[in-house]
C-alpha cells in the first residue's frame, strides 16, 4: 500500500486547504466528527431493501455524474467527516470534512484549468490511497478530464506503457524517484506535459516535461474564478480509463462513463444499506474498480466516511484504530487473519478449543437460519438458544474484535473466496458477502443481499441488469454499468460483445437456483491470484519463452498469493549454463540449487519485465522433460493441458509456495 516516506505530508496537506480537525491519538479510538449538523431529509434506506421502489425515490437516484454526487453530499453534510488519514509526524489520525475536501477539490480544479487541459484529456495518478488520490480524482472528473489510475506497486515499464497508450497529459505522483524509474523505462512520452510531485519541492524541466511540486502547481490556479472553470461533465462523458490485462500481454484501457459509475453506485445501494453513519477502511488500490466504485464512489454518494489503511503490515492496527463498519477486500486479507487465528488455536488450552468448535458449529446454524439455508442436524442444536449468547461472548466477540468490533458489512470480490474461511467468519458474526463483476462492468454484476447470503455463490444480478448463459455456459451481461469499450481497440471491443449486444464475461456460471449466480470456472485463461490480481498466463508464458533457455513454460497462481512458473529448459543451453556455474547438469540437486534458482528467477523476471509487478513470477521450478502429447500434457494442437501438468508437478508447485502462506 504505502510507506511512511510517501504518506507523511499528505494528511497534513489535506486539511491545510481549509483548516484542520484531528481525531484522538492513535492509541485511542478515532472519533467521528460531531454529527449534529445535517442528516438526509430523505434517508436512503427509510424502507427495507425488499421495497426498492421507495429507495429509488431518493434524490440521489436522479443524479447521473460523480461530481453531482459530491456536490449533493457536500451540501447535505458539510461538517461531517469525509476522510481520515494517519499522520506519522503527529502520530495521529487526521480527519477532513466534506466541506474541507470540497475546497481542496476546487483548488485542484483551478490548477488543472491553469494547465490549459481540455475536457476529455487524460490525466494519470500514481499515488497510494490517500486524500491526495481522491482529491485528484474528484477534481479531474469535475473538469471533464479522464482519470487514469496507475497501480501503486506496478513496474515502471507497465506504468510507462499506460501513460503512453492513454496519451496522458499530466501525471501526479509522490516523488522524483518514482518518475525517474518510469522515465528511464520509456523516455519518449510525447503527450505528457507535466509531472506533479506531492512529496517534493521541484521546479525543473526534463525532456520537455515540466516537473513541479504540488504547492507550486496549485498556486498557478490561484485567482481563477469559478465561472472560468470547465463545465461539469455529462452522463455519457468518460470518467476513467481502468487498465486491465489484454490478449497481447499489454494492458487494455477500459473506458468507463459517468453513467456507468452512477448506475453501479445506485445498483449497490439498492442491494445494501450504506449511510453517512458508516465508516470504510480503504485498503485495495484505486486502480481497481472494486475499491474505486464500491468504496470511494459509494462513500461520495452517501456521505460515509473513509479511512485510508496505512499498509499491509499495519492492517490489524488500522482495523483496531478505525473500527470500520464497511470494508471491501480480496479473499487474501481474510485468509491471512484466519490462518493466524488457527495457529493461535493450535496451542490453546483444551477448553478454549472446545468452545471454539462449539461456537463455530452453533454460529453456522444461526447463520443458516438467518439466511434461509438448510440447517444440518445436530444433537446440540436444541441448546443453541441457551448457549449462543455465552459462546458469542467467549469466542465471537474476540474474533470480531480483530476487525475493530463494528464491522457489519464485508464485500469480498476480485477472486474466489475460500468456503472454509467464509463459513468461519459468517459463523462468528461477520457476514461476508460475495460480489461478482469485472473491470468492464464498473464492476458489480451480482451482489449477495443481506439475509439471503451463502458463501458458495455471488448473489443475484443487481437492479436493471440482465444475465444469461451463452455457449459453454458463459455468463453474459446487459446493463447500464457495462463499459463503453476498450481505448483504441475496436476489434477487442467488438469481440467482447455478442451480436445482440450482451457483454461476454468469459466466466462459466450456473443460474439454476432461482437466478442465483454461481461461478463454475473461467473460459478465458486468466489467472486470478488470492489478492485479486489478474494476469493472462498465455501472454506471460510467451514473454518468458523469449529467453531461449526456457522451451516451455506454465504459469501458476490461481488462488495463490503470487505468480510462479514451471519451466522446461533447453538441454544444450542448460548444460552450458551449468558449466559456467560449475554445477553438474545431470545432478537432480542442481535443479533446486540456491544459486541456480536465484539466477533463473532473475532471468524469468527480466523476460516478464513489461508485465505488471503482480504478474511477474516470484518463484520458478525447473523440469527437464518436455511437456508432450503422448504424456497427456499437451493437446493435439500443442496447447498445454494445464490441469494435467499441475497434477503431475503438484509436488513442485507446493514446494514453490511452502513458507509463503502469508505472502
Amino acid at each position: 500500500m504505502s510507506d511512511k516516506t510517501d504518506d507523511a505530508p499528505k494528511a497534513r496537506r489535506a486539511v491545510e486547504y481549509a483548516g484542520s480537525s484531528k481525531t484522538n491519538k492513535a492509541t485511542a479510538t478515532p472519533a467521528l466528527l460531531p454529527a449534529q449538523a445535517m442528516t438526509y431529509t430523505n434517508p436512503l434506506h427509510a424502507e427495507s431493501i425488499h421495497n426498492p421502489e421507495n429507495v429509488r425515490r431518493h434524490p440521489l437516484f436522479a443524479i447521473e455524474t460523480v461530481p453531482a454526487m459530491l456536490e449533493r453530499t457536500v451540501a447535505a453534510l458539510p461538517d461531517r467527516e469525509a476522510f481520515r488519514q494517519f499522520d506519522y509526524q503527529e502520530n495521529a489520525w487526521i480527519s477532513t470534512t466534506w466541506q474541507q475536501f470540497h475546497q481542496g477539490v476546487m483548488r485542484w480544479r483551478r490548477a488543472f484549468t491553469a494547465m490549459g487541459l481540455k475536457p476529455g484529456d487524460r490525466v494519470a495518478m500514481l499515488l497510494t490511497n490517500s486524500v491526495d488520490a481522491v482529491t485528484f480524482d474528484q477534481a479531474a472528473l469535475a473538469c471533464g478530464l479522464v482519470p487514469v489510475p496507475l497501480h501503486a506497486i506496478d513496474t515502471p515499464w507497465s506504468s510507462a506503457y499506460i501513460l503512453k497508450d492513454s496519451e496522458s497529459r499530466c501525471l501526479v505522483t509522490t516523488s522524483r524517484a518514482r518518475w525517474n524509474a518510469i522515465h528511464s523505462a520509456e523516455p519518449n512520452l510525447p503527450d505528457l506535459l507535466e509531472v506533479v510531485f506531492t512529496n517534493e519541492i521541484v521546479n525543473d524541466v526534463q525532456s520537455e516535461i515540466r516537473l513541479t511540486g504540488v504547492e507550486d502547481w496549485l498556486a498557478r490556479g490561484n485567482g481563477i474564478p469559478d465561472e472560468a472553470l470547465p463545465p461539469l461533465p455529462g452522463p455519457d462523458d468518460l470518467a476513467g480509463f481502468i487498465y486491465t490485462s489484454g490478449t497481447t500481454g499489454r494492458p487494455k484501457g477500459v473506458m468507463i462513463t459517468h453513467r456507468n459509475i452512477a448506475s453501479n453506485v445506485k445498483q449497490i445501494l439498492l442491494a445494501t444499506r450504506i449511510t453517512e453513519e458508516d465508516v470504510y477502511l480503504s485498503f485495495l488500490p484505486f486502480s481497481h474498480t472494486f475499491e474505486r466504485t464500491v468504496a470511494h464512489y459509494v462513500s461520495v454518494a452517501t456521505g460515509a466516511a473513509m479511512a485510508f489503511a496505512r499498509s499491509v503490515q499495519h492492517i490489524e492496527n488500522d482495523l483496531a484504530d478505525v473500527k470500520p463498519t464497511v470494508m471491501c477486500s480480496v479473499p487474501r486479507v481474510f485468509e491471512r487473519i484466519y490462518q493466524k487465528i488457527q495457529v493461535g488455536l493450535h496451542d490453546a488450552p483444551e477448553r478454549e478449543r472446545y468452545l471454539y468448535d462449539w461456537a463455530l458449529e452453533a454460529g453456522w446454524r444461526r447463520f443458516c437460519r438467518e439466511n434461509d439455508l438448510p440447517v444440518e442436524p445436530s444433537e446440540r442444536a436444541n441448546l443453541d438458544e441457551t448457549v449462543l449468547a455465552m459462546l458469542d461472548e467467549e469466542v465471537g466477540e474476540k474474533v470480531r474484535a480483530v476487525f475493530g468490533g463494528r464491522l457489519s458489512k464485508v464485500f469480498a470480490g476480485g477472486a474466489s473466496l475460500n468456503y472454509t474461511v467464509a463459513k468461519f467468519f459468517c459463523s462468528m458474526g461477520i457476514s461476508m458477502r460475495q460480489v461478482y463483476g469485472l473491470t468492464e462492468t464498473t464492476p458489480i454484476v451480482s451482489f449477495t443481499p443481506h439475509a439471503l447470503n451463502h458463501p458458495d455463490c455471488v448473489g443475484w444480478a443487481v437492479a436493471d441488469t440482465e444475465v444469461r448463459l451463452g455457449d459453454n455456459d458463459e455468463l453474459q451481461v446487459k446493463g447500464p454499468q457495462v463499459m463503453k469499450g476498450y481505448w483504441k481497440k475496436p476489434k477487442e471491443t467488438a469481440a467482447a460483445f455478442t451480436e445482440d449486444g450482451w457483454f461476454r464475461t468469459g466466466d462459466q456460471a450456473d443460474l439454476s437456483d432461482g437466478g442465483r449466480v454461481r461461478i463454475k470456472g473461467r473460459l478465458k485463461e486468466i489467472i486470478v491470484t488470492s489478492t485479486g490480481e489478474k494476469i493472462s498466463p498465455v501472454d506471460l508464458e510467451f514473454a518468458i519463452q523469449e529467453d531461449h533457455l526456457f522451451e516451455q513454460v506454465l504459469a501458476i497462481g490461481e488462488n495463490r498469493p503470487f505468480i510462479s512458473a514451471i519451466v522446461v529448459v533447453n538441454d544444450a543451453l542448460w548444460r552450458k549454463l551449468c558449466d559456467e556455474m560449475q554445477l553438474d547438469a545431470d545432478d537432480p540437486a542442481t535443479l533446486t540449487a540456491r544459486a541456480m534458482t536465484r539466477l533463473l528467477v532473475k532471468r524469468v523476471r527480466a523476460a516478464a519485465k513489461d508485465f505488471p509487478s503482480y504478474g511477474i513470477p516470484r518463484a520458478v521450478a525447473v523440469v527437464r522433460e518436455p511437456f508432450t502429447v503422448e504424456e497427456g500434457l499437451l493437446t493435439p494442437t500443442m496447447k498445454p493441458k494445464r490441469k494435467n501438468i499441475a497434477q503431475k508437478y503438484a509436488h513442485l508447485i507446493e514446494a514453490l509456495y511452502a513458507g509463503h502462506k502469508s505472502a
